[in-house]
């Protein structure tokens, strides 16, 4: 996804949870920092957390964690310059893995919510909009019926 702001912005906008919680997950134990391991946090899914292990940090182009307890899953936020205030973002998500039906249930969820982040992210940095797309992914009214 194409984000109209500068690299150093966008990237920050990962690392700092002051900004991720505008747009992501709600709460966060700290910053990412490599090495370290960071409880994300959201409320609206009944405070459903996951711990990220932080693997690698490189300023303005690569963020990799290890999603959960399981080594395999393995996220990948890689940043390109495009220009002064223009910045690409990929998530790669590794680690899908099972029957022909959990790997497409799988992809489904990943593809689906790693957009909603990226759309998100864009609005909020471009334009100071919240947009609540993960929070509004699965709505408390539809996961308590």
């Amino acid at each position: 996804m194409l984000i109209n702001k500068p690299i150093a912005t966008v990237f920050q906008a990962f690392i700092n949870p002051e900004i991720t919680t505008k747009f992501w997950f709600t709460k966060a134990s700290a910053s990412l920092e490599e090495g370290k391991s960071i409880d994300w946090n959201w409320e609206m899914y009944g405070n459903h957390t996951v711990t990220v292990k932080v693997l690698t940090i490189k300023e303005n182009e690569l963020i990799a964690i290890q999603w959960g307890d399981n080594e395999q899953n393995i996220v990948e936020f890689e940043f390109n310059n495009l220009g002064e205030s223009k910045t690409f973002v990929t998530i790669t998500f590794n680690g899908i893995q099972g029957r022909v039906d959990e790997l497409c249930s799988q992809i489904r969820d990943t593809t689906e919510g790693f957009t909603l982040v990226l759309a998100g992210l864009k609005a909020y940095l471009e334009h100071n909009i919240q947009l609540n797309l993960v929070a509004d992914r699965f709505p408390a009214e539809l996961t308590e019926a």
